[in-house]
């Protein structure tokens, strides 16, 4: 019961010195006329007494630590009552200006005792002083003092009824608080456990936890943190550490600052270590938690080298299977229209008896699937060389306006379905023009291909505030393309494939548009989106950034 111990010792100190002013008194008017020996006698027991069970009370609570119980708890309210109408009776009695006192012991009890014990030292007090009021002067006179008046005044009467009415309030007011007190000791017990289990869970985690203070100081960081940074904590608590840690790993101060100044968390970010002896690649959230209108940063740094390696070789073998499938799928493109030139040839070659009808068709069979196969490679060629080689300011709403028109002269079209610009201001951002022609034309002539007659493909440019982007934090500004059709649809059996190299729906298509739409994207930190349209058709989102997306520091 630490609140009982703490109050027992204010009691101790209250008791030790209300005795020791009462023997002082009595010293400093032993030798005054009138003043009788049952003063100092009265004075001096009851220093010696109170010296006595202090002490004794004192090393049973404080020094054997022993838990006070109900009855050591009657004893010292009982002793207090009695050290009170000690100091009452020497200074007047009834009429003495220290009977006050007697509140403080009746508080004592209503703190100490259940209620039914404060109530009853509530009335032990009025009882004795009352008895000393009344019968007091026998007592004086037996001790060879001056009695004072025999009969209590009104004034004793009014402080007795004083006394009944704050032993029951305040027993009423000390059972609260003790039950309050028992709560609030039950809930802190709690979050005393609950700190030892989370201080365990931090210790034994292999992730990197750092807690920062809005100026950036080091508040906490587990021992994680320290062999994944090669940060000493101790050096630095309490201390500035946003630069340490941009020292540490690159940008990861950058990430602290962002936090306090947007009050937001940083969801992923990837940095790499000095080399501790070896170099860690290591991931990074931040979380903010406002605590009196200021923002505390905490960093989760977890090791991701081993699974970095890991996905290093896994698209390493992913890029030798899709080589292999890519190779598969261009042998079977070509083979058919070679097989088709191979036959046509042989026709010519071989037989003396074919028409000149029949010549015509084979030579012009021979001509189209050798366009066929050029316009594959080329392709092809087009596919395997998408990157980014010229990062310059774009209009991205002009890029649109142009890639529209030569999508409507396409040989393949007929001009039967309308196209739609909406691009009511300039989209600027860094990029490679030609690029990004090729996207806007192939999402369009995709549109365009696979909307009905009378339909109409709707194309909108508009800048992008901000917008989330796999594989990076986040970036500020840029463009979103929206590019809409009225088609059938795409067959949820076949949406996964849809951006593979030559897979296609559409007959005679190359199923290289696409896959060159997404390489492309992917080519500026980008993002393309599918979806269906309200009310029928397709949807092709593309989201890209103003500038290469990076953290800002």
């Amino acid at each position: 019961m630490p609140t009982t111990a703490a109050l027992l010792r204010w009691i101790y100190l209250a008791r030790v010195t209300l005795a020791a002013a009462i023997f002082a008194a009595a010293l400093m008017v032993w030798t005054r006329p009138g003043v009788g020996a049952e003063t100092t006698m009265v004075a001096s027991l009851a220093l010696v007494a109170t010296l006595a069970f202090t002490v004794f009370s004192f090393w049973h609570t404080h020094v054997s630590r022993r838990l006070p119980g109900r009855s050591f708890l009657y004893c010292q309210v009982v002793f207090d009552v009695v050290l009170v109408t000690a100091m009452v009776h020497l200074t007047g009695g009834g009429e003495s200006e220290f009977a006050a006192l007697y509140v403080l012991v009746i508080a004592e009890g209503a703190l100490l005792l259940p209620l039914p014990g404060g109530f009853l030292i509530g009335s032990l007090a009025a009882l004795v002083y009352f008895a000393d009021a009344s019968w007091g002067w026998r007592l004086t006179e037996v001790l060879g003092g001056v009695p004072g008046e025999a009969e209590p005044g009104p004034a004793v009467l009014t402080r007795m009824a004083l006394f009944g009415v704050l032993a029951i309030a305040m027993a009423g007011m000390g059972e609260r608080l003790r039950r309050t007190g028992g709560r609030l000791g039950a809930i802190e017990s709690e979050l005393q456990q609950l700190r030892l289990e989370t201080a365990d869970i931090l210790a034994a985690l292999d992730a990197g936890v750092l807690t920062l203070d809005p100026a950036g100081s080091l508040v906490y960081g587990n021992p994680a943190s320290q062999s994944l940074l090669g940060l000493t904590v101790s050096d630095w608590e309490a201390r500035s550490v946003v630069d340490e840690l941009d020292r540490l790993a690159p940008g990861l101060g950058g990430v602290v600052r962002r936090t306090i100044s947007d009050r937001r968390p940083v969801p992923w970010y990837e940095t790499r270590t000095r080399p501790l002896p070896r170099l860690r690649l290591l991931g990074v959230r931040s979380t903010v938690l406002e605590r009196e209108g200021q923002p505390w940063v905490t960093l989760v740094v977890q090791d991701i080298t081993d699974g970095k390696r890991v996905e290093a070789a896994h698209r390493r073998a992913d890029r030798l299977a899709a080589v292999a499938e890519l190779a598969a799928s261009l042998a079977h493109e070509i083979k058919n229209p070679l097989a088709s030139i191979r036959s046509a040839v042989e026709q010519l070659t071989g037989a003396g008896d074919l028409g000149t009808g029949d010549r015509d068709v084979l030579r012009r069979l021979v001509l189209s699937e050798s366009d066929r196969l050029s316009r594959l490679l080329s392709g092809f060629i087009e596919f395997s060389r998408v990157e980014v080689r010229d990062r310059t300011s774009v209009d991205l709403a002009a890029v649109a306006r142009d890639a529209i028109e030569v999508a409507r002269r396409h040989p393949d079209l007929d001009g039967a379905v309308a196209v739609e610009l909406s691009a009511p201001r300039p989209c600027e951002l860094q990029g490679d023009q030609d690029l990004l022609h090729r996207v806007v034309f192939n999402l369009v002539l995709n549109a365009l291909q696979h909307s009905p007659p009378g339909g109409t493909v709707r194309v909108e440019v508009a800048e992008a505030d901000e917008a989330p982007v796999p594989g990076v934090t986040r970036f500020v500004g840029g463009a979103t393309l929206r590019v809409v059709d009225q088609g059938p649809g795409i067959d949820p059996d076949v949406a996964g494939r849809i951006f593979d190299p030559f897979f296609t729906t559409r007959l005679g298509g190359s199923g290289l548009g696409l896959a060159l739409v997404q390489r492309a994207v992917e080519a500026h930190e980008g993002l393309v989106l599918v979806d269906d349209a309200t009310g029928g058709g397709t949807v092709f989102t593309v989201l890209l950034p103003a500038t290469q997306p990076q953290i800002a520091t």
